[in-house]
């Protein structure tokens, strides 16, 4: 850990040994403020996840989960296909595929 992380982390604790501050921290008003603050990281990062999903369809691009689910689908399809190969026997490369010699 850096020493200014440390130096601020003491800083801190000594803080909030303080009568006045916890007193202050006490205080309803304050403790709804600070869950505010500490919320509002998540909330941005939510805000502009849909902003880029909304552009995203706007121009008719495909998004991170949509290119997700069709990468698991096709997986899925996939395994489906190679199971079916070896419920029929095994694997004979494609059957109707096949060029004559």
């Amino acid at each position: 850990m850096s020493s200014f992380k440390k130096t601020l982390i003491q800083q801190g604790m000594k803080m909030m040994s303080d009568p006045r501050v916890i007193k202050w921290m006490q205080d309803e008003r304050v403790m709804k403020a600070m869950m505010a603050a500490m919320s509002m990281p998540g909330k941005a990062q939510s805000f502009a996840k849909d902003q880029i999903e909304a552009a995203a369809k706007a121009m008719a691009l495909a998004t991170e989960a949509e290119v997700k689910d069709l990468r698991r689908t096709v997986r899925k399809l996939e395994d489906d296909i190679a199971q079916l190969r070896v419920e029929q026997g095994g694997s004979n490369g494609g059957g109707s595929r096949r060029k004559s010699a």
